[in-house]
């Protein structure tokens, strides 16, 4: 009996919490100041992680065709510098494909 009262209690609170999110208008990111864009057919996947270890969150964004990742230094505040292709061993890096 208790645990179908605390799994009915559950259920209630968790739709009211639920209920109550709205979501904020979509935005356009921009890096230094022009909107980020990905190449169509756009199956980007975009990730924000600090990559550099300043505290500040950069956004990576992977290329469809050659699998190549933008990477957007984060400056803090929502705001990214101009995109550079991540590198490794002094070359820009690619993820092969499956397809």
């Amino acid at each position: 009996m208790r645990q179908r009262l605390l799994a009915a209690l559950g259920l209630l609170c968790c739709t009211a919490l639920c209920s109550a999110i709205e979501f904020a208008p979509p935005v356009r990111l921009k890096a230094d100041g022009v909107a980020i864009r990905v190449e169509s057919p756009g199956y980007a996947s975009p990730c924000l992680a600090d990559i550099d270890g300043d505290g500040k969150l950069d956004l990576l964004v992977g290329q469809f065709r050659q699998g190549k990742i933008q990477l957007f230094k984060g400056l803090g505040g929502g705001k990214f510098a101009k995109g550079t292709w991540l590198q490794a061993a002094g070359k820009v890096a690619e993820v092969p494909g499956v397809w």
